[in-house]
């Protein structure tokens, strides 16, 4: 089965709760209160997403964390990827030469790259701004979100 990560399953559910509010401030007591993200848990994401650039801290009593972006220029592929790291699905396709044994005759590195790719373009397809709508209850994804990752892997 092919995942993200829980702590970027809880960034989404954060940041997409940020985003319907994005010029207000956040903490991560009031992420979790708010969407049921463990508070350590959004602490850290909160923590990782400033350094990412996503996210910009405000120290201070009346601190916290607001968007650094318009949520229409946050893709979901960049969430998971500064929790989780790079989007592949194999250490070869991400990693440095020599990582695999096989990869001097690996005959699959070329079809898993494609389907990667696709992956990767899925996600950044659908930004936080899609997600929050979605959320909202305003309907569903747009329908170029929701074709996004059938027009890539032909």
């Amino acid at each position: 089965m092919i995942r993200v990560s829980r702590m970027a399953d809880y960034g989404v559910v954060a940041m997409t709760h940020i985003a319907r509010e994005p010029r207000a401030r956040h903490t991560a007591a009031s992420i979790a209160a708010q969407t049921g993200v463990p508070q350590p848990s959004a602490s850290k994401l909160l923590k990782l997403l400033a350094k990412a650039g996503i996210l910009t801290s405000h120290r201070g009593a009346k601190g916290g964390y607001v968007l650094a972006h318009a949520p229409e220029q946050v893709s979901v592929a960049d969430l998971v990827a500064a929790v989780d790291g790079p989007i592949s699905l194999a250490d070869c396709l991400d990693g440095p030469s020599g990582i695999c044994e096989l990869e001097s005759f690996c005959s699959v590195r070329g079809p898993w790259q494609k389907i990667s790719d696709a992956i990767r373009v899925a996600l950044e397809e659908v930004t936080l701004a899609d997600m929050a709508q979605a959320a909202a209850g305003t309907g569903g994804l747009p329908e170029r979100a929701q074709t996004a990752g059938r027009e890539h892997a032909s």
